[in-house]
């Protein structure tokens, strides 16, 4: 559980841009919080064992937390994107404790040496590598982050160079989630943004409140490009955004987005992928495993390589998607085998899965 700064209206400190109105306050004017961990006793209760665990920082100011297995050990580990602190990656030491090797990563902080004002956040096999890379939405001017796989257990921010970091730099993002919006098999990126400053336009003229989401299109070189414009539906209406979930509300099998704002209604933006690609979604049920199957890993294989998926909670910002997961076959009828690794150790194989199905799946 993310916290962010010690608060309280006794102890609440006066910020004004100009003087005489009061507005938010930077981090900096406060303290930071420690996130907590919490361990699932299995009879109905929770024990803190954020100490023991080594979860226990006061200096974090955090905003978003994302399960993954960036070693790609088994074991779940932690991500998490802190404001004006280094990030966070806890690595799971398989023994009840975890270690920050965030820096070491090469996640903490931008590729100048800064810590930015991370806020939402997403992990996921965006490459097809088979190890999850790491998204992280930061404030105006400082774009986001898009963090790749390179060496084992290690990341560099590709944001500049895969068509993200431009098109970012002058917004102020909050909820970001990968999801295959087109279902061609590769894992694209949205962000919702939205300024916390009401009067920032008169600041910087060239910056709004509200302010339009980003839909960047995963291509097969490994760039994104944001094709928001085109998605109609309004979609590119400027929002004062904050919260961003995926689900496919309507059983079409494409992913539809849900956008919540500060101080304003929510909007639902059904998808409807018109090129003729197909999906296959699996739903995975834990009988040996935990019952909602976090954790665990699918891998669907075709001619053109392999996809994965980890059922995860979290991410984003202050939202939850559908556990459901979604993979994108273009024009197929078929994945030729799918492979679900399980939190128990158990892994299951089928072959020949069709296109345009929904899959139970207990393990």
């Amino acid at each position: 559980m993310c916290n962010y700064v010690k608060w309280s209206p006794e102890h609440d400190v006066f910020c004004s841009v100009d003087g005489k109105r009061k507005s938010y306050c930077t981090p900096e004017a406060y303290h930071g919080e420690t996130c907590w961990l919490f361990r699932n006793r299995g009879n109905g209760t929770f024990e803190d064992v954020t100490a023991r665990s080594n979860i226990f920082d006061s200096t974090s100011k955090s905003l978003g937390v994302a399960m993954l297995d960036y070693d790609r050990d088994g074991w779940p580990d932690l991500v998490i994107a802190n404001d004006t602190q280094p990030n966070k990656l806890y690595r799971n030491l398989r023994n009840g404790t975890f270690e920050d090797v965030a820096v070491r990563a090469g996640v903490a902080f931008s590729e100048d040496g800064k810590a930015r004002a991370g806020m939402g956040i997403d992990a996921a096999d965006f490459d097809n590598s088979g190890s999850p890379g790491i998204a992280i939405t930061n404030f105006d001017n400082e774009m986001m982050a898009l963090y790749r796989p390179a060496r084992a257990g290690g990341y560099f921010d590709a944001a500049a160079p895969a068509g993200i970091g431009q098109p970012s730099r002058n917004s102020l993002g909050f909820g970001c989630a990968f999801a295959d919006m087109d279902l061609d098999g590769r894992l694209d990126l949205v962000a919702v943004n939205g300024h916390i400053d009401e009067t920032v336009r008169q600041i910087k003229g060239n910056i709004g409140y509200a302010q339009p989401p980003h839909l960047f299109l995963n291509s097969a070189r490994g760039g994104f490009r944001d094709v928001a414009a085109q998605a109609g539906g309004n979609f590119t209406a400027p929002k004062v955004a904050r919260g961003l979930a995926c689900g496919d509300f309507d059983g079409d099998g494409d992913v539809d987005l849900l956008i919540t704002t500060n101080r304003g209604p929510a909007y639902l933006y059904r998808n409807d992928v018109t090129s003729g690609n197909r999906s296959l979604r699996l739903r995975l049920t834990g009988t040996k495993s935990n019952r909602d199957a976090i954790g665990a890993v699918a891998r669907v294989f075709t001619s053109e390589g392999s996809q994965s998926r980890m059922v995860k909670t979290g991410s984003s910002y202050l939202s939850q998607s559908e556990l459901t997961l979604t993979f994108g076959l273009g024009k197929r009828e078929k994945a030729d085998r799918v492979v679900i690794e399980w939190p128990s150790g158990k892994t299951q194989e089928f072959k020949d899965v069709a296109a345009g199905e929904q899959k139970y799946v207990e393990g």
